[in-house]
């Protein structure tokens, strides 16, 4: 135990740091959905990593979206859903920055910080899927429904806010050194505003809650409306 509240030590590996530029993604539409490992040193800077681009800064990107995780773990859920197809063994085949294993969420919460190399980052949302994910893995054969399905699973990742800038490469740790909301896993704060599975009195606590990105404290107080 790491005395964090009685929450476990989460410390691991980082596999690989990724990032992309927006291309051609559907017909005149672009996207940077597809990142690719950078090898060195990378930057964490308050709008993510130093160079990483979003195509739609209004749903991506930004200093509340500043870094996404999609799990390493959950690729082996897909690949049992969707065939042994190749995308599936790239790191970012999610938009993910960062390939971790052994992370998901229903082990993290909103709030929490993390040490990866130098920097410091807090968990600030759930990622909300979207079309894009279906779209890029539209070759195969069971892809439609993914999003449906990541809804019904949480199999969603997260976004985190940076709070200290620093840098890391792959093969550094990523690792956890303050516990955010305690009652309020990733898993939990997903299927609440995510799946529509929250109570009025979980809407009003979400709407409240300052580790929260504001986008989704708005979304709470909304829904209460």
């Amino acid at each position: 135990m790491d005395g964090f509240n009685g929450e476990e030590t989460l410390k691991h590996t980082i596999e690989a740091i990724c990032t992309g530029t927006a291309r051609p993604f559907n017909g005149a539409e672009t996207s940077a959905i597809a990142k690719r490992p950078r090898e060195g040193l990378i930057q964490f800077l308050e709008d993510g990593l130093a160079p990483d681009e979003q195509a739609d800064r209004r749903v991506h990107g930004g200093p509340e979206m500043a870094i996404h995780l999609y799990p390493l773990d959950h690729h082996d859920h897909w690949r049992e859903a969707l065939g042994a197809i190749d995308l599936l063994d790239e790191p970012g085949a999610f938009g993910s920055n960062l390939a971790v294993r052994g992370v998901t969420e229903d082990r993290v919460h909103i709030g929490d910080r993390f040490r990866a190399g130098s920097a410091l980052i807090e968990i600030s949302q759930p990622r909300q899927p979207c079309w894009k994910i279906e779209h890029r893995f539209g070759k195969a054969a069971n892809s439609k429904g993914m999003v449906s399905t990541i809804v019904k699973s949480g199999k969603c990742g997260w976004y985190f806010r940076v709070i200290e800038f620093g840098e890391a490469q792959a093969g550094d740790s990523l690792e956890r050194v303050a516990v955010g909301e305690t009652e309020w896993s990733v898993a939990r704060a997903f299927a609440a505003l995510m799946a529509g599975k929250a109570s009025r009195d979980e809407l009003v606590e979400l709407s409240q809650m300052e580790a929260l990105s504001p986008k989704l404290r708005e979304r709470a107080q909304a829904k209460l409306a």
